[in-house]
Order: C-alpha cells, then structure tokens, then sequence
C-alpha cells in the first residue's frame, strides 16, 4: 500500500453543590439552545448557496495516513473531491485539514484547501472552522466524508435538497439497506427514524435490537451514510454545545444533535457502502472499482 508523496453533612453539602454546578450547566445549555432556535427561525427559508466540505486528517488510530492512501493510482481524498464536484447543489467544494502533507496533495490536483486547527475534536468541528474563513458565505454546508471514494453525487443532491424541503431541521442525512452480516459490525453505524423520517438515534450497535438477540432477516435495518448536511448557522451553535452523554459513549458526533432537541431529517437511499474504515477496506473498494471499470 502506498502514500500519495505530493460522612454526612459534608458528604451532603458537596452532593449539593454538585447539582448546582450541574443545574448551571444545564441552564447554560438550555439558553444557548434556546437562542440558537430563535436565531435559526429567522433564517430557515434562505438555504440556496451551499458549500461542500470535506474534512480531512491524517493521524488516526486505526489508519494512520487514510486520506493519502493510493486506490488505483489516485490518493482516496482526490476521487472523494472528484465524485463530490460531480454533485448539481453544490456551489463550491473545499477541502479542510490540518496537515500540510493533506494539504500539498489536494492543492495537487487542483482542490481548494482550508487550513484548520489541530483542536478540532471531530470533523463537524473542522468544517466549522472552515466555513468561518471561507471569503463567500453559505446557508448549507455538506460534511462529506473524505474516506468515501465512491460517494454519489445524487446523495450529496439528496440531502441538500431534504434540508432545504424541511424547515424545522437543522441537520439532514442519509442511510441505506444493512446488509444482516454487518448487524453486529461496530464500524457500521445504525440508524432508526421516526414514521415522518426524522431521525431517533444513531448506533454502533444493533437497533432495533430484538429479545433473540439476533439479526432478523426480515427486518429493514439503515445503516448509517457519513454524509450529513447542516444549516450553516447551527453549524456554529454545534461547536459551542458543550458534548453529550450519549455522544460520547457511542463516539457519534451526530448524537450531540439529538441529545440536545434538535431535529434530524433522514433520506433513504439505494447505495452500496463502500468507506474506507481500515487498510483492508482499500483492497475491496479496488476490486469493486475494476468491477465497474471506474478508473
């Protein structure tokens, strides 16, 4: 595989003053939530000019390097820019990273680059510090997930277009068909939807889970697609929500979303998944490629 080389009454007091400081928390979240509801409402209609972003890092701990990483003689983040500039509803595609290596490449093969800092925790946070340094301003922006070289400019399409036909989200996204043998597969995220499509929760884990304890054949299991798609103003209260509980224990950036009250529009979509979680996924993703015969 190669790299891309361009006791009582104490014990009381201190419980007590632990719900205050929790109870001061809580109301802080609650105040900026409730002022960043009222800041959207003003500007839900105006969601025309959107920006894709895709965020890109190269230290991991399962994949040291992934962005870089050759698929057929292209490094994975160029085919995850080209398939992405393909999509109609996107006004301008960029790439955000805080690795010169990342950002020599891209520049490379003509992408635009934003630089952004090592704090960021996760990818929603980097192109949120992308999206401030941009020149032009944007009502949508896409996270589009840069370990996806097959993405499909229709599902970039799809979930502009769910964000923009429904006003009351902030966030939209996409999942597909789980095939039964990933059920148990943490790497694969899962997702449940409410009867009007709007997203319940998201895990690593099996939902539903049934009292088997085992995958039903003949249930419609999502699975989760990386590509989310945010109101550019929420954009900047998300990065200011302090994390949550549930987030943080399933390690899914989305759930932050949920925990704090927020609506989730989802499409369904038909769509082999083909991310790149771990060096053997590369081979797999060439061998469907020359499939396909996609260069």
């Amino acid at each position: 595989m190669t790299i891309c080389s361009s006791s009582s009454s104490s014990s009381s007091w201190s419980s007590s003053k632990t719900w205050i400081v929790h109870g001061i928390v809580a109301g802080a979240a609650i105040a900026v939530a409730i002022g960043a509801r009222s800041y959207l409402g003003r500007s839900r209609k105006f969601r025309s000019r959107v920006v894709g972003i895709i965020p890109a890092r190269y230290a991991s701990s399962r994949f040291e390097g992934k962005p870089l990483v050759q698929i057929l003689g292209k490094p994975m983040i160029q085919r995850t820019w080209e398939r992405s500039k393909m999509a109609t509803m996107l006004d301008h595609v960029v790439v955000a990273t805080d690795d010169e290596r990342i950002a020599e490449c891209c520049r490379g093969f003509g992408a635009d680059v934003v630089m952004t800092s090592e704090s960021c925790r996760n990818g929603t946070e980097r192109c949120n510090e992308a999206l401030e340094k941009l020149e032009n301003k944007y009502d949508v922006v896409v996270n589009i997930q840069g370990d996806e070289p097959l993405i499909e400019p229709e599902i970039i399409d799809g979930v502009v277009r769910a964000l923009q036909a429904a006003p009351d989200a902030v966030f939209s996204t996409a999942v597909t068909s789980l095939k039964p043998e990933d059920g148990f597969d943490p790497n694969r995220v899962k997702c449940v939807v409410d009867i009007r499509g709007y997203a319940i929760y998201f895990s690593r884990g099996l939902i539903p889970y049934n009292k088997s304890g085992k995958v039903n054949p003949d249930f419609p299991y999502m699975l989760h697609l990386g590509i989310q798609s945010f109101d550019s103003r929420f954009l900047k209260v998300y990065s200011e929500l302090q994390p949550t509980p549930l987030q943080q224990e399933e390690d899914l950036e989305q759930l932050k979303v949920l925990e704090n009250g927020y609506k989730m529009k989802v499409i369904k979509v038909e769509h082999e998944a083909h991310g790149v979680d771990t060096p053997e996924d590369v081979s797999k993703i060439e061998s469907l490629m020359r499939e396909r015969n996609l260069s």
